[in-house]
C-alpha cells in the first residue's frame, strides 16, 4: 500500500487548519502558501472533504475553511479512506464479503486480514489533536542557550 499525495496533501491541509482553529475561516491560498501545496491541488482535495461533511465552507470576500468538528474528532485512518478509498493492503479485501474465488483455500489470507487489521487499528487511533500535540512537545523540548 502506498498513500498518494491526494492523501498526504489532505492530511496536511487538514492539520493546518487544525493548527489555525482560532483564526476562523482560513483561505485556501494561505493553506497552500504555508504548506507548498499548489492551490489548485488543494481546490481537487476539498470536494472530496465537503462531501464527508469534514469541512464548513464560507464563500466571498471573508470566505475559507474551517474543522467542522474538533480536531480530536479526526482520525488519520478516516482521513485517508475519503482520500484514499481501501486501505486494505490486497485487491481482494477490498470487498466485503470477500469475492475472491480462491478465499475459502487462501493459505496467505489470514496474513493480509492482519495486515489490513494492524493498519486501521493503528490509523484509526491517530487524530489531527495527536499530530499537533506530538508536534508542540517536540518544538517545546528543541530549546537553544
Amino acid at each position: 500500500m502506498k498513500i498518494s499525495t491526494k492523501g498526504r496533501y489532505a492530511l496536511r491541509m487538514l492539520l493546518d487548519l487544525a493548527e489555525h482553529q482560532n483564526s476562523g475561516f482560513i483561505a485556501l491560498k494561505d493553506i497552500a502558501a504555508r504548506q507548498g501545496i499548489s492551490k489548485k491541488y488543494l481546490e481537487q482535495i476539498v470536494p472530496l472533504l465537503n462531501k464527508s461533511d469534514f469541512l464548513l465552507v464560507n464563500r466571498g470576500f471573508q470566505g475559507g475553511y474551517m474543522l467542522a468538528k474538533s480536531p480530536e474528532k479526526y482520525t488519520v485512518g478516516d482521513i485517508l479512506r475519503i482520500t484514499e478509498g481501501s486501505l486494505a493492503p490486497v485487491a481482494c479485501l477490498e470487498q466485503s464479503p470477500i469475492q475472491c474465488e480462491r478465499s475459502a483455500d487462501c493459505p496467505t489470507l489470514s496474513v493480509w486480514k492482519g495486515l489490513e487489521r494492524v493498519i486501521n487499528d493503528y490509523l484509526n487511533n491517530i487524530t489531527l489533536q495527536d499530530i499537533l500535540d506530538e508536534q508542540a512537545d517536540r518544538y517545546s523540548n528543541n530549546y537553544v542557550i
